[in-house]
């Protein structure tokens, strides 16, 4: 089969691979549509650790089963499907908690790193267990399906988060995961959702998109106009979808006291924390890491039109021109969003 490879850092090819051999309890998924996530950009230069090459990046994706392992029920060839990208064991502790984010085995597609390596969607074809499987609605395209990772990382951040009929929240970082995030949280029900980015394409599309404030950080001190908007107290919860120390420190100055700062962002290994104001102010500081369970809901929200997941998508190309999208998007091109792959 074809597959976009990871040759070397910031090489890739199209090369002929291998189709996966099925476990027993594996299905084949042709592959019709894989996303380009961030961690996939980082990855690419080695800057993460957690792309060694050769590696078959890629866990956003939807396809069709074209086969199906000898032990698996409940699903047959031609299903329309999308899977999580992490695969999780099912017995340890944590996933006996439902926390299958967290599970002790957890290996996730497209990573290959110091412990494990597991290829990835972008590919003709890619091998899943059953366990992880989610069935499409008719509602919901092969392209609009490659989002469903992404939105579930945005859900899982705000389901973790306790949020009161109104609350004043801020979203620090309007990529794709931010944009998510701040749809999410007006469909929870807050009264003010702000936006936070130095990029003016993606500032109006968050406004589009359902922001009721929107600032750019390259021309106002951000965590000021916060306190303006909230009359002195400052907002109830801030996301910080970014990773750097920076937009970290910008959170705890946003929040209120007593509030919720949610960590989703994780480009920098470390960061500095203002350790006595956020103790003295009693701030709730929690890490939120990809999704445990809200695929269906996302699914339903996607299909139901209470997010807007096209507006987010940039680009639909072929496999092919993976590498040249991987290279724009890594440059950081002004108002690019997500870019979808089609084998």
């Amino acid at each position: 089969m074809k597959a976009l490879v990871l040759k070397e850092y910031n090489l890739f090819e199209i090369a002929d691979v291998d189709t996966p051999t099925l476990a027993a309890d594996d299905v084949l998924v042709a592959v019709k549509a894989c996303g380009i996530c961030g961690s996939d950009v980082h990855g690419m230069d080695g800057s993460t650790g957690r792309r060694m090459p050769p590696i078959v990046m890629g866990h956003e994706a939807a396809g069709v089963i074209a086969e199906v392992g000898s032990a698996v029920t409940g699903w047959a060839v031609g299903d329309r499907v999308t899977f999580d990208s992490t695969i999780y064991c099912g017995a340890c502790a944590y996933c006996r908690e439902g926390r299958v984010n967290l599970c002790d085995n957890r290996r996730v597609l497209g990573v290959s790193c110091t412990d494990y390596r597991q290829d990835g969607a972008f590919a003709e074809y890619v091998a899943i267990p059953q366990h992880i499987l989610y069935r499409l609605p008719d509602s919901v395209s092969f392209a609009q399906a490659a989002t469903v990772e992404a939105l579930s990382i945005a859900v899982h951040a705000v389901g973790i988060t306790p949020i009161k009929l109104a609350d004043r929240a801020v979203v620090v970082g309007a990529g794709t995961i931010g944009l998510l995030i701040a749809q999410a949280l007006r469909a929870s029900g807050c009264g003010m959702v702000a936006v936070v980015d130095i990029d003016s394409g993606r500032l109006d599309l968050a406004q589009r998109l359902g922001a009721t404030v929107v600032l750019d950080s390259a021309r106002c001190d951000v965590p000021a106009q916060v306190l303006e908007l909230t009359s002195g107290r400052g907002a109830d919860l801030v996301f910080e979808a970014v990773g750097a120390p920076a937009t970290v420190d910008m959170c705890l100055s946003c929040v209120r006291k007593g509030g919720n700062v949610t960590l989703v962002g994780n480009a920098s290994p470390k960061v500095e924390l203002a350790l006595q104001s956020t103790v003295t102010r009693e701030i709730t500081l929690r890490g939120s890491c990809a999704s445990a369970g809200e695929y269906p809901a996302c699914l339903d929200m996607i299909g139901r039109g209470v997010v807007n997941v096209d507006a987010l998508i940039s680009a639909v190309a072929p496999l092919s021109e993976g590498a040249a999208w991987f290279d724009r998007l890594h440059s950081r091109e002004p108002g690019l969003m997500k870019v979808i792959l089609e084998p």
